[in-house]
């Protein structure tokens, strides 16, 4: 199978092109910042935004995974350009599309949001959503197949956002741990490997056609239950430093999950499960894992 990977040299994508590469002919597309040292994975420099960057890949591709398509045009302009046919495009979106405070469990049939928010997570958020009507308009009109994914907060090994690896490493290197003692919200999250599974059991798989899937496990997490998972997982003595969110704040430290109820929002995973047979290790043993990759790293 020949794969077009858009993206893919740090985290998801990345746990996804080495899953992949072994079995498949992948072909890798990013900016190059960094590179892609996994063997007979050929990585192409530029930025998605310039229509060169995709006349000048010859051939055709069955599948092509974009990781990190963020702004309305950036999939038209990959489909219009590219010399050769493609059978499949899955977009990696994200759960933030659906509407938010309908205080319902959000399944794939839920509304997607039509609001536009102010910042950056409003940008993302509003950029998703068009991008997901897109994917669906230019499949149609090229006559590609399709397939949207919409992953939780995703975390483990590889992972370069402030979250779970920065309280890593106050316990490995400071051996402390932040307790929150007041924050209410809850979340769901998924393992990226679980995630680049996912992704894997949709390659050319007529059942994902036309098709959006959430990928989240099933726990609804609390910060209260995050952190005791992290230090369940430490191998290194830990002393637990009681704060308020106020207090975290003025301390720098990261809240990377929902605070409040207010902010919270649950969804459904059964759909994946059902049709792709996506399975989902326990948040325990994911974060076991993930406690011993990032260890390594700072010790």
């Amino acid at each position: 199978m020949k794969i077009l990977v858009i993206g893919g040299s740090y985290f998801f994508g990345r746990v996804f092109v080495m899953l992949t590469a072994g079995e498949h002919e992948v072909t890798v597309v990013n900016r190059g910042t960094y590179p892609v040292p996994d063997p007979g994975v050929r990585q192409i420099k530029g930025d998605r935004r310039e229509e060169s960057v995709w006349r000048s890949l010859e051939g055709d591709f069955d599948v092509i995974v974009d990781f990190c398509a963020y702004e309305p045009g950036d999939i038209e302009r990959v489909l219009e350009n590219l010399p050769g046919k493609v059978g499949q495009y899955i977009f990696i979106s994200t759960v933030d599309v659906y509407a938010r405070g309908t205080g319902e469990k959000k399944d794939e049939d839920a509304p997607l949001e039509l609001r536009t928010f102010p910042g950056e997570a409003g940008a993302y958020i509003a950029g998703k959503v068009a991008l997901e009507r897109e994917v669906r308009e230019v499949c149609a009109r090229k006559g590609v197949n399709w397939t949207v994914l919409r992953p939780a907060i995703l975390y483990g090994p590889l992972n370069y956002a402030p979250r779970e690896p920065l309280y890593i490493q106050m316990m490995v290197q400071n051996h402390v741990l932040p307790r929150i003692t007041d924050a209410t919200g809850t979340f769901q999250v998924v393992y990226v490997k679980d995630a680049a599974e996912a992704v894997r059991k949709c390659l050319l798989n007529e059942r994902a056609y036309g098709q959006a899937y959430n990928l989240c496990q099933d726990q609804l997490l609390t910060y209260e239950l995050f952190l005791g998972e992290l230090k369940k997982a430490a191998d290194v003595d830990v002393t637990e430093v009681p704060m308020t969110t106020a207090e975290a704040g003025r301390q720098n430290i990261p809240l990377p999950f929902p605070v409040t109820e207010e902010e919270s929002e649950v969804y459904a995973n059964e759909k994946g499960k059902r049709e792709l047979g996506i399975v989902y290790i326990s948040f325990s043993e994911g974060m076991a894992r993930t406690y011993r990759a990032f260890k390594g790293v700072y010790a």
